[in-house]
C-alpha cells in the first residue's frame, strides 16, 4: 500500500509543479504589476482554493484607501486593499466581450445564498432560463452576493469554479464560493468597488 501511495505522489508532482509555474507566470502578466507585487516572506497567504487561481496577499502601493475593492477586468483579479501596504488578491470571472464595464459603485446590499431572478434583458437573450431560482448550491449566484449600487451587477459566488479567470458572465464578477465567502466576511455595505477595464 505504501508503495502505491508513493507512485501516485510521484506521478502527481510534475502536474503540481506545472500548475504552480502557470499561476506564477499569469500573476506577473498584469497591468497592475507596478502597484501590486508579491508580498514579502512571512506575509499571510490563503490556503489552496477550489479555483486554479489561489488567493494570496500582495504588496499594494496604489492610491485607493484601505477597504476598497478593485477589480481588474483585464487581469481577471479582484483586490481588497488592506491598510498595511498590502492587498488580498482573488481570481475572478468577468463579463464576456460586449458585457465588460468599468466604474465605481458602493456595495448596497449583502446576501447569503441569494435567490436569482434573471433580468428582462437576459430573459430576452435566453428565454429558456427560469423566471426565479431559490438560493442554494445549484443557484448560479453561489454562496454569497454583494450588490453594486442600483445596477444589475453583483460580485457573487459560482457553482462553476472552472469559469474563474475567464470572461464569460453578463457583467457580474464571479468568484469561487470559498473566495466570495471570505470577501463577504471582510467587507460591509458601503464599501467602494472600483472596476478597472
Amino acid at each position: 500500500m505504501r508503495r502505491i501511495l508513493t507512485l501516485i505522489a510521484a506521478a502527481a508532482l510534475p502536474a503540481l509543479t506545472l500548475a504552480a509555474s502557470a499561476t506564477a507566470q499569469d500573476s506577473h502578466a498584469s497591468f497592475f504589476s507596478a502597484i501590486f507585487q508579491s508580498a514579502p516572506a512571512g506575509a499571510p497567504a490563503g490556503r489552496p482554493r477550489a479555483s486554479a487561481i489561489p488567493r494570496e496577499t500582495v504588496r499594494y502601493t496604489g492610491r485607493h484607501r484601505a477597504g476598497t475593492i478593485i477589480v481588474s477586468t483585464k487581469e481577471r483579479r479582484l483586490y481588497l486593499v488592506n491598510g498595511d501596504g498590502t492587498a488580498i488578491r482573488y481570481g475572478v470571472g468577468v463579463g464576456r466581450p460586449g458585457f465588460a464595464w468599468g466604474g465605481s459603485m458602493p456595495i448596497t446590499r449583502k446576501a447569503e445564498w441569494p435567490g436569482w431572478t434573471p433580468p428582462p434583458q437576459m430573459l430576452k437573450r435566453r428565454p429558456d432560463l427560469p423566471r426565479h431560482m431559490k438560493g442554494g448550491p445549484d443557484n448560479p449566484m453561489g454562496a454569497r452576493a454583494l450588490y453594486l449600487g442600483s445596477s444589475l451587477f453583483r460580485i457573487h459566488g459560482s457553482n462553476e469554479p472552472e469559469t474563474i479567470g475567464q470572461a464569460v458572465s453578463s457583467g457580474c464578477i464571479r468568484m469561487t464560493n470559498d473566495d466570495v465567502i471570505d470577501l463577504y466576511n471582510r467587507v460591509r455595505v458601503g464599501t467602494r468597488v472600483v472596476v478597472e477595464r
